[in-house]
C-alpha cells in the first residue's frame, strides 16, 4: 500500500469492506467477489416522496400552530420546564424522506478454477478499483470506475484464459427489468412517500403508485465475445468483456413533481448508453482520469514514512495494528486525509444535491436517520474540508441547496413560527428540501425541535467568499445568508436587556436542573448563540461589501445586545443558560463550542474563554462516535492543543468490525471500518469529511487577516509538507517542515 491506495487480500463480504466510486451522482460499492462479484449501486437523486407541501402535507392534516410559539415561550418565562418541554411537541411537522438505494449487479463466474494471488484496491489517485487474482494459474483482472465526463460506471474484465460469466440486475424498488440483445434495462419507481424506520417499519412505512414518486432506468450493457440475452439478464464469456452502467432519474428539482414535471429520464438514459457503447474503453478511462486529477491533483500531503514492513501489508491489517500495537504510520493518515477528498469528489457534483449523510453509498431502503441531511452538525462538517483543500465548486452544491432550502424555510418561518421576512430550518432535510421541525409531535425536542438549521448553514456563504472571493457568487447567495439572518433578527428575544433565543436546545443533549427534572427545552442555549452570532457577523460583512448599509446597521446593533459567552462554576464553557448540568456530560455533541469551531469567535487570544473551552472537551472526553471524533480534533487544533488533537486523530482511526461480522474478534463503537468508512456506528460519512478537514486544520488556520502555519503540529509529524491549502485569505499555499517543534 502507498498512500494513495487502499489494498486488500481478500473480497468484501460487508459493506464496509466493500470499495466505494462514484462520479457525484450515480456510484457503486465494489466487492469484488470471485465466485460472485456484486456492485451495490446508487443515484444520489434517487429519493423517496415528492416536492414538500409545507402544511398541506397530508401527515399534518387539519394541524394548527396558531399560538403554539406563544404558548412554549409562556411555560419558559414561568421557569416551567416540563410544560414548555411537552408544548414544544406541538410545533413539529412532518418527518423527512428517504435516500434509497437503486439496486445490485452481480456477476457469476462460471469457472470453478482454484483462485489464487488475490488482490483487491482502490487508486484514489486515480479513482480506479481494481482486483487481481489468478484463476487456475492464469491472471484474472478485474477494472471499476465511475466517469463523471461520460455518465457511467465502468467495469473491465481480463483474463489470460477464457471466462464465462452471467450478469443479473435486481431492486428494491418497484420495477421491470428485461434483456436484449446485449442490454439489460429496468424501468422503476420509488415510494411517493415514505417514513423513518425508527418512527413506522412494515406495512404502510412506504406508500407506492407508478403514477407518482422518482421513476428511473437504469441500462446495462455487455460487450463480450459472446454475448447473449437470457432471462433479463446477460451471458457472456471470452477473455475480456465490458460492462456499462447508466442510469437517470425523473428528479428535475426540489419543487418539480417528478412525474408530471420531470425529466426525460429515459431518453437520458439512452443517450448516455449510446454514448458509451460508442467509446472505445480506453477513452472511457482516460477521460474519466483527466476529469477526476483536475479536482483531486490541487492538493497534496506529506507527514512522513511508514515502514516499509508496515507498508506493504492490507489497509485493514494496518488499521488493525495502527490500532491494537499504537504502530505510528503517517502514510495511513495521510491516505484517510486524501480518501475525504476522494469521497467528496465522488458524492458532491451534482447541481444543489449535496452529500448526504451516508454520501452517495446506501443499500438500505430504510437507513437509518433516512441517509438524510442532518443539519445540527452532520452536513455542514461533509464540507468542512472542500475550501480547504482545493474543492470549492464542490462547496458550491450545498450553497446551491441553500437556496432551495431558502423557499421552504420561508414558508416554515410564516406558517409554524408567524415569522416573515427570514427563513429557518430544522434539524433535517431531504432532496426536497424539506425545512420544517420534523417529528410528528412525538419526537423528542432535543432533536426535533432544534431551530438554527438555516443560521448555521447559511454561513457556508461567507466562508465560501473568503476561500474565493468570488464577489459574483456571494451577490447570488446573499438573500439567503440574508434571510437566515432576518429570520434571526425576528427570532431572539430581549431578556434581562440581552438577546437570547426562546426557545432552544442544544441539539441531542439534555440538561438536568437541581430539582432533577431532566430536558431539553429551554431559552439562551449557548449553542443557539454561538450559531446565530456567527450567522449576524456573516450577514453584516457581506451587507457592507455589497452596499446594504440599512441591514449591516440592523445586525450590528443585535450583536451588540447577544449575550455572551459564559463560564460555569466547574471551570467548563457553560452550555445552558442557567448553570445546570448536563444530563450525560460525555454527550457527542458539543455544539456549545460552535464559536471555537467551525465558529470563529473563541481563540487562544481570549484565555480564559478558551481554557473554557479546553475544560468542557476535558468533561467530554475521548470515547464517542466517529463524526464527534472529528469534530472534536478540529476543536483541540483550534485550541492549538497538537498533542491532543492527535491523540483524538488516532482515536478516530481505531479499527472498527463490519456492522454484520460477528466473530469473537469483533470491535463495535465510533471509528473506522476496514474500508476506512466512518464508524458512528453505523456508516456516516461525515466522520471521513471532518476527520480529514482536522488534519489540515492542524497545519494551517487562517483568518481574512492572515494564515498561521503549523498552529497544532504533533510530535509524531516532525517532516512533512502540504501543497495546495487554501487560505481566507483567498490565497493558495504550499510549505513544509523538518524537524520542527510546535510552541
Amino acid at each position: 500500500m502507498t498512500a494513495q491506495q487502499l489494498v486488500y487480500n481478500r473480497p468484501a463480504e460487508f459493506f464496509e469492506e466493500a470499495l466505494p466510486i462514484g462520479n457525484g451522482r450515480i456510484g457503486a460499492m465494489v466487492y469484488g467477489g470471485t465466485a460472485v462479484d456484486s456492485l451495490s449501486l446508487n443515484d444520489i437523486t434517487l429519493w423517496t416522496g415528492e416536492p414538500d407541501r409545507g402544511l398541506d402535507h397530508p401527515d399534518l392534516k387539519g394541524w394548527v400552530y396558531d399560538g403554539c410559539l406563544e404558548a412554549v415561550r409562556g411555560a419558559l418565562s414561568e421557569e416551567n420546564y416540563p410544560l414548555a418541554e411537552s408544548l414544544n411537541c406541538r410545533l413539529q411537522g412532518h418527518y423527512s424522506e428517504n435516500y434509497q438505494p437503486l439496486g445490485r449487479l452481480y456477476i457469476e463466474y462460471d469457472n470453478a478454477a482454484e483462485v489464487t494471488d488475490y488482490k483487491r484496491s482502490l487508486d484514489i489517485s486515480k479513482a480506479v478499483a481494481e482486483v487481481f487474482c489468478r484463476r487456475g494459474g492464469k491472471a484474472f483482472r478485474a477494472e471499476y470506475f465511475a466517469s463523471s465526463p461520460d455518465s457511467v460506471i465502468v467495469i473491465r474484465l481480463r483474463s489470460k484464459s477464457p471466462f464465462k460469466a452471467k450478469i443479473r440486475f435486481s431492486t428494491p424498488q418497484r420495477a421491470e427489468i428485461s434483456s436484449q440483445g446485449r442490454r439489460i434495462t429496468a424501468d422503476g419507481y420509488t415510494a411517493w412517500h415514505s417514513y423513518p424506520r425508527d418512527y413506522m417499519t412494515g406495512p404502510g412505512q412506504f406508500l407506492w403508485d407508478p403514477e407518482r414518486g422518482i421513476h428511473f432506468r437504469t441500462v446495462i450493457s455487455a460487450d463480450a465475445k459472446q454475448v447473449k440475452a437470457i432471462d433479463g439478464g446477460l451471458e457472456i464469456s471470452g477473455r475480456r468483456a465490458e460492462i456499462l452502467i447508466v442510469n437517470s432519474t425523473s428528479f428535475a428539482g426540489f419543487d418539480r413533481d417528478p412525474v408530471k414535471q420531470g425529466l426525460d429520464y429515459k431518453s437520458l438514459a439512452r443517450n448516455n448508453i449510446d454514448h458509451a457503447e460508442k467509446m472505445l474503453p480506453g477513452a472511457l478511462r482516460r477521460r474519466h482520469e483527466k476529469d477526476y486529477r483536475a479536482l483531486y491533483g490541487r492538493f497534496s500531503i506529506d507527514l512522513g514514512r511508514t515502514p516499509d514492513s508496515v507498508r506493504a501489508l492490507p489497509t485493514d491489517v494496518q488499521l488493525r495494528r495502527y490500532t491494537d500495537l499504537k504502530e505510528n504510520n503517517p502514510e495511513l493518515e495521510v491516505l484517510y486525509c486524501q480518501f475525504g477528498r476522494y469521497l467528496l469528489i465522488s458524492s458532491s457534483r451534482t447541481p444543489a444535491v449535496p452529500a448526504n449523510l451516508q454520501g452517495l453509498w446506501n443499500e438500505n431502503p430504510s437507513p437509518p436517520w433516512s441517509s438524510n441531511y442532518t443539519t445540527n452538525i452532520n452536513l455542514e462538517e461533509n464540507y468542512w474540508g472542500s475550501e480547504l483543500t482545493g474543492l470549492g465548486e464542490l462547496h458550491a452544491v450545498l450553497l446551491d441547496f441553500i437556496k432551495a432550502l431558502k423557499v421552504n424555510g420561508e414558508a416554515a418561518a410564516r406558517d409554524i413560527y408567524g415569522i416573515t421576512p427570514g427563513w429557518c430550518l430544522g434539524q433535517n432535510s431531504d432532496i426536497w428540501a424539506l425545512a420544517q421541525p420534523v417529528g410528528l409531535r412525538s419526537g423528542h425536542p432535543s432533536w426535533a425541535n432544534w431551530t438554527m438549521g438555516g443560521a448555521w448553514l447559511s454561513t457556508h456563504i461567507w466562508e465560501h467568499y473568503l476561500f474565493s472571493r468570488d464577489k459574483d457568487r456571494l451577490k447570488e447567495d446573499y438573500p439567503a445568508l440574508k434571510g437566515a439572518a432576518g429570520f434571526l433578527l425576528e427570532w431572539l428575544v430581549e431578556k434581562d436587556g440581552e438577546l437570547i433565543s426562546s426557545p432552544g436546545t442544544s441539539p441531542e443533549n439534555l440538561y438536568l436542573t437541581p430539582e432533577g427534572f431532566i430536558g431539553s427545552t429551554l431559552y439562551g442555549c449557548t449553542a443557539d448563540l454561538a450559531i446565530a452570532r456567527e450567522c449576524l457577523m456573516d450577514a453584516s460583512a457581506a451587507a457592507k461589501l455589497l452596499g446594504d448599509e440599512e441591514f449591516a446597521a440592523r445586525t450590528e446593533e443585535a450583536l451588540a445586545k447577544l449575550r455572551p459567552f459564559r463560564i460555569g462554576k466547574e471551570g467548563a464553557l457553560q452550555e445552558w443558560y442557567h448553570d445546570w448540568k448536563d444530563y450525560d456530560p460525555c454527550h457527542r455533541h458539543q455544539s456549545h463550542l460552535f464559536g471555537l469551531y467551525p465558529g470563529h469567535q473563541i481563540t487562544p487570544a481570549d484565555p480564559a474563554l478558551a481554557a473554557a473551552c479546553a475544560k468542557t472537551l476535558q468533561t467530554r472526553g475521548f470515547e464517542t462516535t466517529g463524526w464527534s471524533c472529528a469534530w472534536r480534533i478540529n476543536l483541540y487544533a483550534r485550541l492549538g492543543d497538537g498533542e491532543n488533537a492527535y491523540r483524538m486523530l488516532r482515536r478516530l482511526l481505531r479499527y472498527v468490525s463490519p456492522d454484520g461480522y460477528s466473530g469473537a474478534d469483533a470491535r463495535r463503537g465510533g471509528g473506522t471500518y476496514p474500508n476506512l468508512m466512518d464508524a458512528h456506528s453505523p456508516f456516516q460519512i461525515d466522520g471521513n469529511f471532518g476527520g480529514s478537514a482536522a488534519i489540515v486544520e492542524m497545519l494551517v488556520q487562517s483568518s481574512p487577516e492572515g494564515t498561521q502555519l503549523l498552529p497544532a503540529l504533533p510530535k509524531a509529524w516532525p517532516d512533512g509538507y502540504v501543497r495546495g491549502v487554501r487560505t481566507r485569505e483567498g490565497k493558495s499555499i504550499s510549505f513544509k517542515w523538518k524537524d520542527y517543534e510546535s510552541q
